[in-house]
């Protein structure tokens, strides 16, 4: 999906001599998708020998998997793939191109929908994957609000559910915000439960024993006993036995729920789906 953002982020790295043209083109370039220069040769180490950008991409996501955002530095991306730091730069610019390239390769772990299904099923196939992609790779949530989402696998991603929204008969003018509506919401959805996971194995408990563990500490704290109480009540009325069941039922159902909004509004208009 594209989305933008105002902040620029630092190279990585020693700033270099440059060129009043490599000055004004590094300030302008806010994608490394985006004006793309070639290496400045002379400035720069020869190419290590087995070194390429798809490499160094999937050494990327490796350490963005393992280390998260945080951590993650060119110093030890070059550790990683047993080379030095300069050699990086014969292929990006800044620890931000490595970033935005780790980004849009994770986009192609997402499958098209079945070409031959509803749309509403393509648009469930669609949410559940990117759900999922977002669990699986914590760090992809800043980076998707931070950078510009225009990479090859990105845009495929992006037309896969234009195509569906398209399908689903509603008014051109209501296509974005049908759109925005159910990613927006997969997105922040994916957002917290990849993070709670995160959180859950760092302590080295299970999602419900961390669950267990916090919500009998706020049971035990008497001014809160009407909110428990409430809240005990709307988790035994939703079902599930695991805090995984219950972020699924969760799920499905609001997704549902977005839908139904969907083919109301469509309704509506009186445009026939596709």
């Amino acid at each position: 999906m594209v989305s933008e953002s105002d902040r620029e982020s630092a190279p990585d790295r020693e700033p270099e001599p440059e060129s009043g043209a490599d000055r004004a083109d590094s300030a302008a370039r806010t994608s490394v998708w985006l004006g793309r220069r070639a290496p400045a040769r002379s400035r720069r180490s020869e190419s290590p020998a087995g070194l390429d950008r798809n490499r160094i991409t999937e050494a990327s996501v490796r350490l963005l998997d393992a280390d998260g955002l945080a951590k993650f530095s060119m110093r030890r991306l070059a550790a990683e793939l047993d080379v030095t730091a300069m050699s990086l730069y014969w292929y990006v610019d800044t620890k931000d191109d490595l970033l935005e390239l780790a980004l849009d390769s994770v986009y192609a772990e997402i499958a098209p929908p079945r070409e031959d299904a509803d749309w509403r099923d393509r648009l469930r196939e669609l949410a559940r994957s990117y759900r999922e992609l977002i669990v699986r790779h914590i760090w992809i949530s800043p980076l998707a609000g931070t950078f510009l989402n225009i990479g090859p696998n990105s845009m495929l991603f992006s037309y896969a559910v234009q195509d569906v929204v398209r399908a689903t008969g509603l008014p051109l003018e209501r296509q974005t915000g049908a759109l925005s509506a159910v990613f927006q919401f997969v997105y922040g959805f994916g957002t917290v439960e990849g993070h709670f996971k995160a959180r859950c194995d760092a302590t080295g408990l299970t999602q419900d024993e961390y669950h267990q563990q916090a919500m009998g500490t706020i049971r035990a704290q008497p001014h809160l006993r009407q909110i428990t109480e409430a809240s005990d009540e709307l988790m035994a009325a939703r079902g599930g036995k695991t805090v995984e069941e219950m972020r699924e039922r969760d799920f499905v159902f609001a997704l549902d729920l977005l839908i139904a909004g969907i083919e109301a509004v469509r309704d509506r208009t009186g445009t026939p789906a596709q």
